[in-house]
């Protein structure tokens, strides 16, 4: 695959076979930004290579975690739901709610203009129809997320705030955003370390060895920067100690 040559450029900032600590990783990224980076405002993108085999339900990683800085974007909620539970909902600021009308749009227009859906366990039967769609978008309700609950009120608020939903793909990754290369190094950091602990702390009954075999931190358009696994692990560690 060609580069183009402002990524080429980026490429000569760091040391790409040098593991580096969060703190120094955000540096570098600010520092591509700035040198070689696009005009945009870059997502912070957090992948995480782990010792498991997803085919093993035993071995699945999947959860979710509310970043404590946010994702540095206004994220558009849809509440699927009937009666009351459709009230709470408006009143707590979502963008969209309905039950089977709006089940029915998503299938007849494949319609994804929204980023969280959430949904009341007890239209989780007419919902399960969408998992085509959602599905593969990572939009899929599901409880392990947080995302299927009678408390639409604190899920709404957690989507708002910066929720993100993380699961482990085929080859046993997982990626997911953090922030925005222009947040504060102190609220970035922050939330790349609470990333990396609730990925930890969702390790399966049945992954052995080493979880977590690699971190790299990258902007939307910059190349990836390789994280120290151990020095992380262990300053987390010393947070909770």
């Amino acid at each position: 695959m060609k580069r183009s040559k402002r990524y080429a450029k980026c490429v000569q900032l760091y040391d790409k076979n040098k593991l580096y600590s969060v703190e120094e990783a955000v540096q570098l990224l600010k520092k591509m930004q700035a040198e070689c980076g696009p005009k945009f405002d870059q997502t912070v993108e957090l992948a995480m290579r782990l010792g498991v085999d997803p085919k093993y339900a035993d071995q699945m990683v999947r959860g979710s975690v509310v970043l404590p800085n946010g994702l540095g974007k206004e994220l558009k909620v849809l509440v699927l739901a009937e009666g009351e539970a459709q009230r709470l909902a408006k009143e707590a600021g979502a963008d969209y709610v309905g039950g089977e009308e709006l089940i029915n749009k998503i299938l007849k227009e494949e319609w994804v203009d929204y980023d969280v859906v959430i949904a009341v366990p007890e239209i989780m039967p007419k919902v399960a129809k969408l998992g085509k769609i959602l599905g593969p978008r990572g939009l899929m309700p599901n409880p392990k997320t947080g995302t299927v609950t009678n408390n639409v009120k604190q899920a709404i608020e957690e989507a708002k705030k910066g929720r993100v939903e993380f699961k482990v793909d085929k080859t046993g990754n997982v990626h997911m955003p953090v922030g925005k290369v222009s947040f504060e190094d102190r609220k970035l950091i922050e939330n790349i370390y609470t990333a990396i602990d609730a990925v930890v702390k969702a390790k399966p009954p049945g992954a052995k060895g080493q979880y977590v075999k690699s971190i790299t931190l990258s902007g939307t358009m910059t190349p990836g920067i390789k994280v120290d696994v151990r020095e992380t692990l262990r300053r987390l560690q010393e947070a909770v100690a």
